[in-house]
């Protein structure tokens, strides 16, 4: 078992070093003792963290759409209406896809996570991870645990809970009824297991914003010798570069001068070789395709979706593009799967939400 500190429920009414902890030790020992003494029993170890249920809250997204991997962001958007406050006032932490094809998230405020692990670094104490309580228990049912003096609940749970001994009374009737229970004379083995051997869903709330960033390695001494050979051999050869770079401009003048000469109508040049490339090709593609393009796309993916189309756009070297409003970021991921069963190449840019719409540009480029 890797070493734990456990900010214990005791404290959540401060936020100083005297918050009294828990060390959870590979030796299996428990050590009850301040924050302010945490380091000095450590010995410079690094520990993994855990925070008591109060502190955080669990959510669960829709059955996702698509099989892809959503960002961050997308997973925020989705559980914003089972949220009590402002996206911006807390820090959430998605874990893995589950069975039902869902997306757990922990929710902390970010101030107080930020304070607790300012608290951690002013006390010398380095934190590799940290957890939630209830989402540590492991196990292949539901689960509740007598942790210091309130019920821990998690394990397969769809809920992660911190219950009072008369909260847990009223609510039992709606658990599960295979649900493990353990008292405090049960509680230590299982507390300790789980410790040992976390539950493989649980969610490290280090990710985005407080995401550990990786030590310097001690051989910085040899990167900086490298690092003075490098701009050694660079400097050497600065004057050739220069010369090359000196010759090239003068060529890329030269062709844009002659490129202006044999096309007087596109006044703005930004890539010669691109620019003759597309006007080669739109004197050899039919215009009647593009349109064909266009019917395919409305007709069999846009037109199949629940999307409302504001504005359509074409471009030359850009193709299409439709500016839609969609109910939300999950309808956007169905349109774009359809799309790839379609065999056409489109694209999502510049999704937001606004009120409770999504917008968003669907791409489709030319040359489908």
């Amino acid at each position: 078992m890797n070493t734990w500190l456990y900010f214990t429920p005791e404290g959540l009414g401060q936020s100083s070093t005297d918050w009294p902890c828990c060390i959870y030790s590979a030796t299996g020992l428990q050590q009850l003792l301040p924050l302010d003494q945490v380091a000095q029993a450590l010995n410079g170890r690094p520990i993994n963290v855990l925070l008591p249920m109060e502190l955080c809250s669990w959510v669960r997204s829709d059955p996702w759409p698509s099989r892809r991997q959503p960002g961050a962001q997308a997973i925020a958007y989705a559980v914003e209406d089972q949220l009590s406050d402002a996206l911006e006032r807390l820090h959430l932490s998605a874990g893995a896809r589950d069975s039902e094809g869902r997306y757990p998230v922990m929710v902390i405020n970010r101030d107080r996570l930020g304070r607790i692990l300012a608290l951690l670094t002013d006390s010398g104490i380095e934190a590799r991870s940290v957890f939630a309580d209830a989402d540590v228990l492991s196990a292949d049912q539901p689960i509740g645990v007598w942790w210091f003096d309130r019920w821990v609940v998690g394990g397969t749970l769809g809920a992660r809970m911190a219950l009072s001994h008369d909260d847990m009374k009223l609510l039992k009737p709606a658990l599960p009824i295979d649900a493990l229970w353990f008292d405090e004379h049960q509680a230590a083995q299982v507390i300790e297991r789980s410790l040992t051997e976390p539950n493989g869903g649980a969610i490290n709330l280090l990710q985005g914003d407080f995401i550990v960033r990786g030590k310097c390695l001690p051989w910085r001494l040899a990167g900086l010798s490298l690092l003075a050979v490098l701009l050694l051999t660079w400097g050497a050869s600065e004057a050739r570069i220069g010369f090359l770079s000196s010759q090239t401009r003068q060529l890329s003048e030269q062709n844009v001068q002659r490129f202006k000469a044999l096309f007087p109508e596109q006044q703005r040049t930004v890539d010669v070789a691109m620019q003759l490339k597309v006007l080669q090709s739109q004197r050899a593609q039919p215009q009647n395709t593009r349109m064909a393009d266009l019917v395919k796309l409305i007709e069999q993916v846009v037109g199949a979706s629940q999307v409302e189309v504001r504005r359509i756009d074409y471009r030359v070297a850009d193709g299409w593009k439709i500016q839609l409003t969609a109910n939300s970021f999950a309808e956007l991921e169905q349109l774009r799967e359809r799309g790839r069963q379609q065999g056409m190449p489109i694209r999502l840019d510049s999704a937001s939400k606004q009120s409770d719409r999504v917008q968003a540009t669907l791409t489709l480029e030319d040359g489908t």
